[in-house]
């Protein structure tokens, strides 16, 4: 797996688990709570926002048949973070739909 992939497979993971304990654990109001979790998911939204930029800054046409995978997995990745995004957007109306 690349580099790129593993990342974001990490970065998922890492958000799902985190967002699990948050939720299970939480030691505070739910109001306070989602304030909390709107916070760290529109963070998550950055750093996927980043990884996209980056994986579209690296742009160049595949020459060789290594050049065609690597492209494949970036696809794969931007794919992957877009569908985090919509997410991510997705728990923030929800939160933001709980707090009114």
């Amino acid at each position: 797996m690349s580099r790129i992939g593993r990342d974001l497979t990490f970065l998922l993971t890492g958000i799902a688990a985190g967002s699990l304990f948050g939720l299970l654990y939480a030691p505070d109001k739910g109001k306070i709570t989602r304030d909390r979790l709107s916070f760290r998911l529109s963070k998550y939204r950055e750093q996927i926002n980043l990884l996209l930029e980056d994986l579209g800054n690296s742009g160049e046409q595949p020459e060789n048949s290594s050049k065609n995978e690597g492209q494949r997995v970036v696809n794969d990745a931007r794919e992957k973070a877009e569908r985090l995004l919509e997410d991510v957007d997705r728990l923030m109306a929800q939160i933001k739909q709980q707090n009114t």
